[in-house]
């Protein structure tokens, strides 16, 4: 009833207004805030990318879902490292967006007539993994701007990176560094060591097709550029296990 009294006094069309341009976008943002604040300490068990896959391969009687969640220190640093030198080289400077890779993927382009390749980083991908449906659109690049900020203030970067190696998808039904290092290589992710996190992350653009454990040329020239670039990237304190407060 009051509802319907507001309607009548203030008029449809402004109700509507007040409606879809204050009220809907304010509490959208308050739901998204306590969302990504509640994950800063919760796992995070399922991904909208683990649901697709499960749908897209329900025809699939040998397909599993393989999954570990672990801590950032059960993790071995050489994994941390070679994601940051594989996808995201700036990871411990930038605020969330590497405007100079953007633009130069950009540039390429234009220039070049390149495929306009992606230029996300670590904390965009962590966005779109956790939060967003797995497609491509400019609705989807909007909120996975929105998403990357909300981390970036609300998780910090060791939260990030810890989240991003856990619900990663790094085979096929195979999410995180747990996961992959039992399924690749036998043993647990606090123990791999720089050869095989390498050749884990060189798999990551392309996971379904490309694998760890039965490296093709390609993934193992790239894996040997990723080892050929760790030692030169500048890394946070923590990535060795530094413990810094949450």
């Amino acid at each position: 009833m009051r509802i319907i009294e507001k309607i009548k006094q203030e008029g449809m069309k402004k109700w509507l207004a007040k409606l879809l341009l204050i009220k809907l976008p304010l509490a959208f943002i308050a739901v998204t805030v306590l969302w990504v604040f509640m994950l800063k300490w919760v796992p995070v068990w399922v991904t909208p990318l683990m649901v697709s896959r499960s749908i897209e391969y329900r025809s699939d009687e040998d397909f599993r879902t393989h999954k570990k969640w672990r801590r950032y220190e059960k993790i071995s640093p050489e994994m941390a490292k070679a994601v940051i030198a594989s996808e995201d080289n700036l990871f411990a400077e930038h605020n969330g967006f590497d405007w100079k890779e953007m633009r130069k993927a950009i540039e390429d382009h234009k220039k070049k007539g390149k495929k306009l390749r992606g230029a996300s980083t670590i904390s965009q991908q962590t966005a779109k993994n956790v939060f967003l449906w797995p497609s491509r659109s400019f609705v989807r690049k909007a909120f996975e701007a929105y998403f990357t900020i909300l981390i970036e203030w609300l998780w910090g970067k060791e939260r990030i990176l810890e989240v991003y190696l856990n619900v990663a998808e790094m085979g096929k039904g195979i999410y995180g560094a747990e996961a992959a290092a039992q399924e690749f290589f036998g043993k647990n992710a606090a123990d791999l060591n720089r050869r095989e996190a390498s050749l884990i992350t060189a798999c990551l653009p392309n996971p379904i097709d490309r694998h760890a454990d039965k490296p093709s040329q390609y993934v193992n020239k790239r894996a040997g550029q990723i080892r050929a670039l760790i030692p030169k990237l500048a890394y946070p304190e923590w990535i060795e296990h530094q413990k810094t407060p949450r």
